[in-house]
Parts: C-alpha cells; structure tokens; sequence
C-alpha cells in the first residue's frame, strides 16, 4: 500500500507534525481526530493506526480496545457538549461510495444533541457532512477541550 493511496495512511505518516484536530488521542492502536468536512463540532472519527479495510482484519488487540474508546470518547463528548446521546457508525467507504483514498476502517463518533431535529438523527446524521464545515480553527479549539476531558487519555 503506497500512503498516496489512502488519506488515513498518509496522515499516520506524519502523526508528529498534525494539528491538533488530527490527534485529539492516541495510542498504539488507534487515532482520533476530528472529521474535517463536519459542521458539527465534536465529531469524531477513530481510525486504525495502521493500514485496514474491514473490521475482521483488526487483529486482537486492536479490538480489544476498540470499545474502550468509542466508550472514553462518548463520556468526554457528553462532558464537553452536554449531548445526550452519540451515535458510532463505521462503513470504511467515504460518502458517495468508493471515493478514493477512504477505504480504511474508521469509526464515526457523533455527538446527538437532545434537541437534534428530527430530519438530522440516526443515519440522517450525515447530513452535517453536507453542510458548510466548521473552520480548522474551531476544531482545534474543540480538539483541546476534548484533551481535557479525556485527561490521561489524550494526545500530548
């Protein structure tokens, strides 16, 4: 696999180097970062450190903590939006199916407002993707605050 072919990859390549936004956490196995073409703050996106296409390629340990951070980052979510819910969706295929570059596995984490209408909720969700995106400075700002809510789990 050649990082020109895969976003994620390419930004593992240079983790270092990332804004906040791109390493709101990480560990040996997983990444968060902030979804760049959301308008809404707080979503998140839970990607493998290394390079897979489905989720029966994770290997054990990769799993094992899996449902550790989609928990740690759902608690942090509702200390920092107050949302009453999030929603955690995973298709490892960018919107529009098949576009380039996004075929490797990430875990959407979404933060659902208790007065979400009702036209954005469950899948419709991705309706925010189809909106003006928040601004890199924003997501850096919220990147930050999420850092403090996850403590010791956060990227430093």
């Amino acid at each position: 696999m050649t990082t020109s072919s895969c976003y994620t990859c390419d930004r593992e390549a240079e983790v270092d180097a990332l804004p906040p936004r791109e390493v709101i956490a990480i560990d040996e196995h997983w990444r968060v970062a902030h979804a760049f073409d959301a308008a809404l703050p707080g979503w998140l996106v839970l990607l493998p450190r290394r390079h897979v296409t489905a989720i029966a390629e994770l290997t054990d340990a990769e799993a094992a903590v899996l449902g550790t951070w989609q928990v740690r980052l759902s608690r942090a979510l509702h200390a920092v939006t107050g949302c009453a819910k999030t929603y955690v969706l995973q298709y490892a295929e960018a919107p529009g199916l098949g576009a380039p570059g996004f075929g490797h596995v990430h875990f959407h984490v979404v933060p659902r407002a208790a007065d979400l209408p009702q036209e954005l909720r469950g899948p419709r969700v991705f309706g925010f993707l189809e909106r003006e995106p928040i601004s890199p400075e924003q997501m850096d700002a919220f990147a930050l605050r999420l850092r403090e809510a996850l403590g010791e789990h956060a990227a430093r």
